[in-house]
């Protein structure tokens, strides 16, 4: 073997490594932005227990209670525990307005209403995010990578995945919307409830693993935070030379006379 075939070898048997990082980095970076195992329990738990009880004793008001109240105790764990409370309170939001929403009109089905119209509002986002060139996905995971908007214009390759993984979550968010709405017109309460709990979590998790896919292969994210520090420390040094240099400038002999005395 030539001295010219040994970097090629180490290059190849470094890559597997590096994309194993950038897999793991890819795999954290999604689970701390959607909230894990945990988020999706706290996004469907409260739907789940209003459709049961619901389907057992068409109490529209004992229903729409107990999710609330369920809704409020897993923030209330979260902030004993002093984890992120971010995904257990956009849950009782979402709770709030459907429980609202449903005592107001007195229709039971009106309580999934508002997280569909959400739903239906988030994937129009995504596709209008992305044809405007600035997909909703990357303004979302940009901060968890500490890349921020730096994938916009320095790294085209990681703007395509992130174009991609948009296009994937809203295509997904809309036909899970074509199967909604006509069920809230044309069936009762309880079947629009099991299935609206039914398709929580398969959806998401098709379009986090496309995500990841898209996002595994695209290059790495450029660490915009590590550069603001790599450019502090760069200013702090000079003007820590420049001071010397004037010191130096004060003092013609340079200190020659202090150390001959």
């Amino acid at each position: 073997m030539t001295s010219l075939d040994k970097p090629t070898e180490d290059t190849e048997q470094d890559r597997p490594d590096e994309a194993r990082d950038a897999r793991a980095v890819t795999e954290a970076a999604l689970f701390e932005a959607f909230g894990g195992v945990r988020g999706m329990v706290e996004t469907v738990l409260p739907g789940l227990l209003f459709v049961a009880i619901f389907t057992i004793n068409k109490d529209l008001h004992v229903s729409a209670i107990a999710a609330l109240a369920v809704s409020l105790v897993l923030v209330v764990v979260r902030l004993v525990r002093k984890d992120t409370v971010k995904h257990a309170f956009s849950g009782v939001f979402g709770v709030a307005f459907g429980v609202v929403f449903a005592m107001f009109t007195g229709n039971a089905k009106d309580f999934y209403l508002p997280g569909m119209l959400y739903t239906l509002g988030l994937a129009l986002a995504y596709i209008v995010t992305t044809l405007a060139g600035v997909p909703l996905i990357g303004l979302i995971l940009g901060p968890v990578f500490k890349e921020n908007l730096s994938w916009r214009t320095r790294n085209p390759g990681r703007k395509k995945a992130y174009a991609k993984a948009s296009w994937a979550w809203g295509l997904i968010l809309l036909a899970k919307c074509a199967i909604l709405f006509p069920l809230y017109w044309w069936a009762n309460t309880a079947q629009l409830g099991w299935v609206l709990v039914a398709l929580k979590i398969p959806p998401f998790l098709l379009a986090v693993w496309l995500t990841w896919v898209f996002l595994a292969k695209a290059p790495a994210p450029i660490d915009v935070f590590a550069e603001m520090e790599e450019a502090e420390k760069a200013e702090q040094a000079e003007k820590e030379r420049k001071a010397a240099l004037a010191g130096d400038a004060g003092d013609p002999s340079g200190g020659r006379h202090r150390r001959g005395a």
